[in-house]
């Protein structure tokens, strides 16, 4: 597997607070670690289980040959970027049942306090190459 397929964050591309979080993970991947596709796309289709891709309320990582899931893919991508970000990982001092409800919660609210787009998020030129279709 090549570098490009891995480290891949899969968000539902019509979400308001989905294309904020890729926003900022754009922002502060100062070493362009982190690649993205929407769970409406191409590569989630042929790399992510379909149960998931219909549940558009899931935020999906795939490092490593690995998929995580909901909160445990924050965590992962919090260890990826480093930095002071890592004091975040206290949180993982809680059942994932807790993390993961905190994160459903969110989740089960986000159009209705986010908002939700027409279509999926369009990269600009300078971040194509970190978008996969």
């Amino acid at each position: 597997m090549s570098k490009k397929q891995d480290n891949i964050v899969f968000f539902d591309g019509v979400c308001g607070v989905c294309n904020a979080g890729v926003d900022f993970l754009i922002k502060i991947d100062s070493k362009n670690q982190l690649f993205f596709a929407p769970l409406q796309g191409k590569t989630a289709s042929k790399q992510i289980d379909p149960t998931y891709i219909k549940q558009l309320d899931t935020l999906i990582l795939y490092k490593d040959s690995k998929v995580y899931l909901k909160s445990a893919a924050v965590f992962q991508i919090i260890k990826i970027i480093g930095k002071w970000y890592k004091i975040f990982l206290f949180f993982q001092v809680f059942p994932l049942k807790w993390t993961d409800g905190c994160y459903d919660f969110i989740a089960k609210n986000r159009y209705q306090w986010f908002g939700k787009k027409e279509t999926c998020r369009i990269p600009t030129l300078q971040e194509r190459n970190r978008f996969l279709d």
